[in-house]
């Protein structure tokens, strides 16, 4: 009789949890809420500019994600050891972040810079988030893998809620008012005329991960070394390739990993230009679209925590089924939300020295927004779970990294679509429609998958 696995320790676990932590102030502070607004309202020449430059950075980053994930999942899968590849890859994020301080307002000379310090930044991120997602069948029972991915999430939303009262509390200040949303000057004397407050969330990210990713170091067990890098190298390709060879039979994995490609590309997309879309639509700044950040992260946790239950006890399926759905119905909404209408209904539009959100478009966008953040953690959590409970356990990093890749094979479309569509007709509203379709195809291909 085969023993029963040994599980490690609630510590060990809890430090695990920890990365999700350490590592969600980058998309919440950098990717949607603080820097690419600023990026796209201050650095760049038009805020339709900066959107397309985003997007188009977005996609490079997403393309070399793509083509490597597979390979450096194989390699760890042969090897044996997670660790060391989070340590470099976090590496590539803690550099890439510190540079975002470049970014002064209005120099032209800083875009190209700062766009490929974004680039390897969001590619350090991602792949340390592969080799994290791969040590989690070993910390805990099956029956709790969909408990412990939500969990997962639902800390990193906090921590990013945390890490965004901080700059919006202390760091970032009003153009307008010279002051954060608590009413004080910036800390450490950050000059509010060239936005250092803005530019300040690309060191803090880097400090902030350094120091909260250290417990999953200290006290999370790795597996033990199977190989040799070089020998691993070798085997890790040839199982790889095997993997491919066999990824047609196991039909449901294939038909998952497909419509997985399609809603994250949509997913990420539209978190990563919801604040851009809001401050070209009605003038935010970075205390609104802060202040919604908040709002999300919140909503977010909820949903994260919540999704993980019924994951362990309706299916992740389902979950990521219900999700979608409530994803498309929210995209479809915000679309017809303008400053001076809602639903095709007329309304006040926002007035200078009006209030924060006093608009009623202002209130509906942030109503919408809520419920796409409540159903964001619940999709990414739901659909790493239902890979752990269909992929073969001793190759589960190889199908992490082809999850990474059908996650970011085509993560450049979306963005390119949307800075194309936003370049050709000027219009953010129609470069934010192409999303639609992302999701009903996800939808469609989900439907198919026998879990």
């Amino acid at each position: 009789m085969a023993a029963e696995p040994r599980y490690p320790s609630r510590a060990a676990v809890a430090s695990w949890i920890f990365f999700d932590w350490a590592a969600q102030p980058y998309f919440t502070l950098i990717t949607t809420f603080v820097f690419a607004p600023y990026f796209a309202t201050f650095v760049a020449a038009t805020p339709a500019e900066g959107q397309s430059l985003w997007g188009f950075a977005t996609a490079a980053a997403g393309f070399v994600i793509a083509v490597l994930s597979p390979i450096l999942g194989a390699i760890a899968d042969a090897s044996g050891r997670r660790k060391p590849w989070i340590a470099t890859f976090g590496a590539l994020l803690v550099i890439g972040a510190s540079l975002m301080w470049i970014g002064r307002p209005g120099d032209p000379g800083v875009i190209v810079p700062l766009l490929i310090a974004y680039a390897v930044a969001t590619v350090g991120v991602e792949f340390a988030t592969v080799f994290n997602n791969a040590m989690m069948p070993t910390l805990v029972p099956p029956e709790k893998i969909g408990r412990l991915s939500g969990t997962g999430w639902a800390t990193g939303y906090i921590g990013g809620i945390l890490s965004l009262v901080l700059v919006l509390g202390f760091l970032a200040a009003s153009p307008e008012t010279g002051r954060t949303l608590f009413g004080r000057a910036p800390l450490f004397g950050l000059d509010v005329a060239s936005h250092e407050g803005d530019r300040i969330v690309g060191p803090l990210t880097a400090v902030w991960f350094v120091v909260f990713v250290l417990p999953m170091f200290l006290l999370t067990p790795d597996l033990p070394s199977k190989r040799p890098v070089r020998q691993a190298l070798r085997e890790g390709l040839r199982e790889l390739g095997e993997t491919l060879r066999e990824l047609p039979k196991r039909r449901s994995i294939a038909i998952f990993l497909l419509a997985n490609m399609i809603y994250t590309d949509g997913l990420v997309s539209l978190f990563a230009f919801g604040g851009i879309y809001a401050a070209g639509t009605f003038g935010w700044h970075t205390i609104q679209i802060g202040t919604f950040g908040i709002l999300l992260a919140f909503t977010g946790t909820l949903g994260a925590w919540l999704g993980g239950k019924l994951d362990d006890r309706l299916g992740p399926k389902r979950v990521i089924a219900g999700a979608m759905t409530v994803l498309l119905l929210s995209i479809v909404a915000i679309l017809l939300v303008d400053r001076d209408s809602i639903l095709f209904i007329p309304v006040t539009p926002p007035q200078p020295g009006g209030g924060l959100f006093a608009a009623p478009a202002e209130k509906a966008y942030l109503v919408l927004g809520g419920l796409i953040g409540m159903m964001g953690g619940p999709l990414q959590a739901a659909s790493r779970t239902l890979l752990i409970r269909m992929a073969p356990q001793d190759r589960i990093t190889q199908y992490f990294g082809l999850f990474a890749l059908t996650g970011k094979v085509t993560s450049f479309v979306g963005p390119l679509l949307i800075g194309v569509v936003t370049a050709v007709t000027a219009s953010q509203k129609a470069g934010m429609a192409v999303l639609v379709a992302f999701f009903l195809a996800g939808l469609a291909l989900l439907s198919r998958v026998r879990d």
